[in-house]
């Protein structure tokens, strides 16, 4: 089975500087993507899911712009997760986008999870 990319976009009324930290830290993913976030060792964040482990290598950073998580899981290979913020010049507003890349193809179900 191939790999299904979804992409979600969310407006916020702050500044990616903000934002930064909820897409890089496991303090700040903890908040709102996992149950539980800790650091394993060198850009390896475990996450935990209804009490299960979903080590990731953050594979790509960029200071306040974007952060890309790879699972390691021998069932989760080829499954990333890319967090990217971006600033509409016109509005001043940032956009946070969300691209998904799992093995997941059921789109309602992934809006209702990025949701």
């Amino acid at each position: 089975m191939g790999k299904f990319k979804f992409v979600a976009e969310f407006e916020f009324k702050a500044s990616p500087k903000v934002l930064f930290q909820y897409i890089s830290t496991p303090a700040g993913l903890q908040q709102w993507f996992a149950a539980k976030v800790t650091i394993k060792g060198d850009h390896i964040y475990d996450f935990i899911w209804d009490n299960e482990s979903h080590p990731a290598k953050m594979t790509s950073q960029r200071l306040n712009k974007s952060t890309r998580f790879d699972f390691m899981n021998d069932d989760q290979k080829g499954n990333w997760v890319e967090f990217k913020l971006e600033v509409s010049e016109l509005t001043n507003t940032t956009f946070f986008r969300i691209t998904d890349n799992s093995d997941n193809d059921d789109t309602e179900d992934l809006h209702d999870l990025w949701e």
